[in-house]
């Protein structure tokens, strides 16, 4: 199988069936811009309150037209059995006028059916619109989101009519299916409910924000800027693709796009510098797998977590900030120690951009983000603020000469973003029916009840029972589907038991995203592994080691909250510290290279001092008190101690390497 085939493969199976490269052309590509901009005129008049006409349109209303529009594209951006053709097949024409059809008469009745409580008693009419909209909405989410994805989807929006029937602790009130069906398609709590008003009131803004930085040349700044700041260093292509793969993840909220995009620069630059086929793959699936965790954009996902906990969108921005933090330093601290150890050198300088010149070239970028986070920060204008940023990059554009919008770049442009929202709203509107499930059967608080019974007394248990879960779920689901999932299924547990809310919630999308770097799946590290030539399972290995932390630093946050900033000041920079050391002792076991100080020798006593230097990273990062009857200061105190003897074994192995190597010279 040629690398392109198997990264084609790997991107298939995270996102479903699709077109074969999202490009479109005649009456597809037109409805498809059409239908994109239409929506997000329709976005800006609702969340700007403009009341274009006159007329203030209800919530509800205005989430089924988002629905309509971009149920309809799904059918003309996805094909039904595989990525063969971008020719839009007649059936598929048809799909699409049914889903605007069925979404149109919700518009319509929107008001009748709010005044009636058609959720609970709905006519002849609307159960069978609700039919028609369920059937199409499987479908799409068949095709955008997989076969596994579609399953669970089809199972969970059917049990509400066996629920009594199925033994505890899944056992709950049972409805008939036409009873379901309208509950699912009218009330606020299953498709129409909280994953899709945040698409509609939070995703759409920032998907056209991370998509026009992207085409005006911001993902190209951000890259060079990485590449002027760090690349001469040791492992400096490493490092770049760090920065670089982080940076575009966030953006587009999609680990394997990402992977097959910023991969195709990274990968054959980090080989060039001498790091091994597998470690460039696995260094590039990590930091493509952390994007998706970093702010200020996160994906899609941590907008549905604003919404799902009420909560401003920058306060998970800024709890997301110190995991995130943690994950990027353990992966930095890794390639350093492993670009060390091997005595891998950086790019050469005059292959380099230069740092000033990318400044002056691209310094507007810089000021688009913190016009961003201003708004977001100080005003909380969550929800308007990448509208403000993206106006600012379109009249910067139309100045810089060298990535001005060309009318071809701008419709392309607008194509892809369409597409994006209509995988988003498929798999959005098909979860939504999970979300539903519950609430119809009444399941959600005697299923937490009973995990927690499950667990008994330990914390400790419920919390590796959650890691469980989540990785299992991860493996078959998007990373937005596998939260709201899990946010139904196991948060309210982890709550239950004392645990921070918010903290849970980001252990949850932490724990749903380690598959995409763990075999047997490890759908992040295969595609990267195809790119670099490697071997899938030693690349997924290897990436497994690089992004250690993401292991490891949830049950830090959520044991300790300060981690995640909700404590004071001095309690967070403290920890926070302590994390930091941890971790840096953690990469440098792990790699066998401490870095400012030397590595381990091979045989018995290298491991050993390995070893030891493992447990002492542990025990200084492991933020909870009572540790077998321990204080906090006494665990980490008892940390630094056995830190000492394998940096002294470090110490003296470097200085003596140091030594050899004058002798020799």
């Amino acid at each position: 199988m040629t690398n392109e085939t198997t990264a084609a493969a790997a991107d298939k199976t995270e996102t479903g069936a699709s077109s074969a490269d999202g490009e479109f052309s005649g009456l597809a590509l037109w409805l498809l811009v059409g239908g994109t901009l239409t929506a997000v005129l329709l976005a800006v008049n609702q969340l700007f309150n403009l009341r274009i006409g006159g007329y203030a349109m209800l919530e509800g209303m205005y989430l089924y037209i988002l629905a309509g529009i971009f149920l309809s594209l799904s059918f003309i951006c996805f094909r039904a059995w595989g990525p063969k053709s971008t020719k839009v097949p007649w059936y598929d024409w048809l799909l699409a006028a049914v889903s605007l059809l069925a979404s149109s008469f919700f518009v319509v009745t929107s008001n009748e059916s709010l005044d009636g409580g058609w959720e609970y008693a709905a006519p002849d009419r609307a159960v069978w619109a609700s039919v028609i909209l369920y059937v199409l909405i499987l479908e799409a989410t068949r095709r955008a989101g997989g076969m596994v994805l579609f399953g669970i989807v089809l199972i969970f929006s059917l049990y509400p009519t066996v629920a009594e029937h199925v033994p505890d602790p899944l056992s709950g009130f049972t409805s008939p299916f036409l009873d379901v069906i309208p509950f699912f398609m009218i009330s606020s709590e299953a498709s129409f409910g909280i994953p899709m008003r945040a698409f509609g009131n939070l995703v759409i803004g920032f998907i056209l924000f991370g998509a026009i930085l992207q085409f005006t040349g911001g993902g190209k700044f951000f890259n060079d800027l990485a590449m002027a700041m760090v690349g001469q260093y040791r492992g400096g292509a490493a490092k770049v693709a760090i920065f670089a793969s982080g940076f575009m993840g966030s953006m587009s909220g999609s680990v394997i796009s990402n992977v097959l995009t910023t991969g195709a620069v990274s990968i054959p630059a980090m080989k060039k510098t001498g790091f091994d086929p597998r470690y460039a793959a696995a260094t590039e699936a990590c930091a493509s797998t952390g994007g998706v965790l970093m702010p200020p954009i996160m994906g899609a996902t941590a907008f549905v977590m604003a919404s799902w906990l009420s909560r401003p969108y920058v306060e998970i921005m800024l709890a997301a900030a110190i995991p995130s933090l943690l994950y990027y330093f353990g992966l930095f601290a890794q390639i350093d120690a492993y670009s060390a150890r091997r005595g891998l050198k950086g790019l050469d300088r005059a292959q380099l951009p230069r740092l000033l010149a990318t400044l002056k070239s691209g310094w507007v970028y810089i000021s688009v983000f913190a016009l961003l986070i201003y708004l977001m920060v100080a005003f909380r204008w969550e929800t308007t603020a990448p509208f403000y940023a993206v106006l600012l990059l379109l009249v910067v554009n139309q100045v810089m000469k060298s990535h001005r919008f060309t009318l071809d770049g701008f419709i392309r442009m607008i194509a892809k973003v369409g597409r994006t929202l209509a995988e988003l709203t498929a798999v959005l509107l098909g979860v939504g029916m999970i979300v539903g499930a519950f609430q119809a059967t009444g399941l959600t608080g005697p299923l937490a009840t009973e995990l927690i019974f499950l667990a008994g007394d330990s914390i400790a248990m419920l919390l590796l029972m959650g890691a469980l879960t989540s990785f299992i779920f991860g493996m078959g689901m998007t990373v937005t589907a596998c939260y709201i999932f899990l946010a139904v299924v196991l948060a309210p547990a982890l709550v239950q038991a004392g645990l921070n809310e918010l903290a849970v919630h980001l252990f949850i999308l932490y724990w749903g995203m380690v598959s995409y770097i763990t075999p047997p799946v490890a759908l992040g590290a295969f595609a990267a592994a195809s790119m670099a030539g490697a071997s899938p399972m030693r690349a997924g290995i290897e990436a497994m080691k690089l992004g250690g932390v993401i292991y490891v630093a949830p049950f830090f946050f959520v044991l300790n909250p300060a981690l995640i900033g909700e404590a004071g000041t001095f309690e967070v920079l403290r920890v926070l510290t302590e994390a930091l050391i941890g971790i840096w002792f953690v990469a440098a076991s792990i790699q066998g290279f401490v870095t400012f100080v030397g590595g381990f020798p091979n045989g018995v006593v290298g491991g050993i001092a390995r070893g030891l230097l493992l447990m002492a990273g542990l025990l200084i990062a492991a933020p909870a008190d009572g540790i077998m009857g321990f204080s906090h200061i006494a665990v980490s105190a008892a940390g630094f101690l056995v830190a000492a003897i394998p940096l002294a074994i470090a110490w003296r192995t470097g200085r003596s390497s140091g030594q050899d190597a004058a002798a020799q010279s």
